[in-house]
């Protein structure tokens, strides 16, 4: 196998290599003829069958190689990086990479594609998935960092998120104020952060996610759960596979569900988890519906909605498709996630989403009832018993292996790319929002 692995490497990187010189003669896909599109078209999509050939035939072996025989625990950027290194011409290297994210998305030649594919087969594979899955369940370095300074004070200011602890509970605020708390890669790595922190802090029992207040001219004093992806950095080409719509399914959310993953020390789980309590003003968009979908209890305000606006956007909303129909039914979730359809607090159908409904101005009393009773002896044994019978682990990994794929496709798909045109087209008159 080992001599098989080396032949079939050494395939893979010529026929990269040939790729490569193909595409460099060509100009930047915007401008291409039809025909250049074509040519570009049929090599990659020739280059591609034999990454997914090769990765079918041996991805297993090419994650131990990458891991060290599964010692190791990479994230899914470092895991990438990482096979780079090790296998030219199976995904991008971080230079390539570096020089396509600093292009609009219309721009793009889609490498971020050739990543869905190996993630795809990764996590695919029962063996290597899992193993990448406890990767993403073990807490960040920046976390482990500030942790000692965090179980000191209490207090972490981590640019798009205000982690206080207070008593027991740790309340995180997302506080992008200027963007309705639209996601982007740098708030996914704060909302980590924070999320672990709170996790490994022994005097942390539960957590409490809410918006802030916003300076949005729309807004303005009034607090704003989530806007989800910021379609702004989307547009521009800013938001990637790896550090955004991997990392945030496999992340954070997650963690929220699973909790965190710690060197084993004898027979006891190692795992870390406790109970969440997300609390809704304004609106849940998109990723803010989507995560409401892994807490334990969800208070909303009476005037609140919740809306999934990803099929509109020409994009795959992370794991509502799995999620979503346990909530609130099948037809209902198809009508939110292919019809458009918005959601307000008040309506029956929203019962399986929300546990209470409020007027504004009670929410905080109810939030904090919400978190008296999440601190109870038997929560975490049942929470945890809860959630493996109504989402397996397994069943999660195998439904991220598809996710991986159809979501990079999509970034690069003819829609999306033409909405970024539309989009981009008043920002480059000098036009801003």
């Amino acid at each position: 196998m080992r001599a098989e692995l080396g032949l079939a490497r050494t395939t893979l990187t010529e026929a990269a290599e040939h790729t490569e010189d193909l595409l460099s003669i060509l100009p930047v896909p915007a401008d291409r003829t039809p025909e250049q599109r074509a040519e570009a078209a049929a090599a990659l999509d020739a280059v591609r069958a034999l990454r997914a050939a090769f990765l079918d035939a041996h991805v297993d072996e090419v994650y131990d190689e990458l891991t060290d025989g599964r010692t190791r625990y990479l994230r899914v950027a470092e895991l990438a990086e990482a096979a780079a290194k090790a296998f030219p011409g199976l995904v991008p290297g971080a230079d390539r990479l570096a020089v396509e994210r600093a292009n609009v998305q219309a721009e793009k030649e889609g490498l971020e594609i050739d990543q869905g594919i190996f993630f795809s087969k990764v996590l695919g594979s029962a063996r290597s998935g899992s193993h990448l899955m406890d990767a993403m369940l073990r807490p960040t370095p920046r976390a482990l960092g500030l942790l000692p300074e965090f179980t000191e004070t209490g207090f972490a200011d981590l640019g798009s998120v205000r982690l206080e602890r207070t008593g027991a509970v740790a309340r995180l605020t997302m506080c992008r104020v200027d963007s309705l708390n639209a996601e982007d890669d740098q708030q996914i790595d704060d909302i980590e952060t924070a999320v672990d922190l709170a996790l490994l802090d022994p005097s942390v029992e539960v957590g409490l996610l809410r918006g802030g207040e916003m300076t949005h001219p729309r807004y303005r004093g009034r607090r704003v759960f989530s806007a989800g992806i910021n379609l702004k950095s989307l547009h521009r080409g800013g938001i990637s596979l790896t550090d955004f719509l991997l990392r945030r399914e496999l992340g954070y959310i997650h963690k929220i569900l699973r909790g965190i993953r710690l060197d084993g020390t004898g027979w006891r789980p190692s795992v870390v988890e406790k109970p969440w309590t997300a609390v809704v003003d304004s609106f849940a968009i998109g990723g803010g519906m989507q995560l409401l979908l892994v807490f334990d209890e969800v208070l909303a305000a009476s005037d609140a909605f919740f809306s999934l606006p990803a099929a509109a956007e020409g994009i795959v909303p992370g794991a509502s498709n799995f999620r979503l129909s346990k909530a609130v039914g099948p037809r209902v979730s198809r009508q939110v996630i292919l019809g458009g359809r918005r959601l307000w607090a008040t309506e029956p159908e929203t019962a399986g989403l929300v546990d209470e409904v409020h007027e504004a101005d009670q929410l905080d009393a109810a939030a904090e009832r919400s978190v008296q009773r999440l601190r109870g002896q038997a929560v975490l044994a049942n929470r945890r018993m809860l959630n493996l019978a109504d989402e397996s682990v397994d069943e999660f990994r195998v439904y991220m292996a598809d996710f991986s794929l159809q979501q990079a496709l999509r970034l690069y798909s003819s829609d999306v790319i033409d909405k970024v045109g539309r989009f981009s087209a008043p920002k480059r008159a000098g036009a801003d929002d």
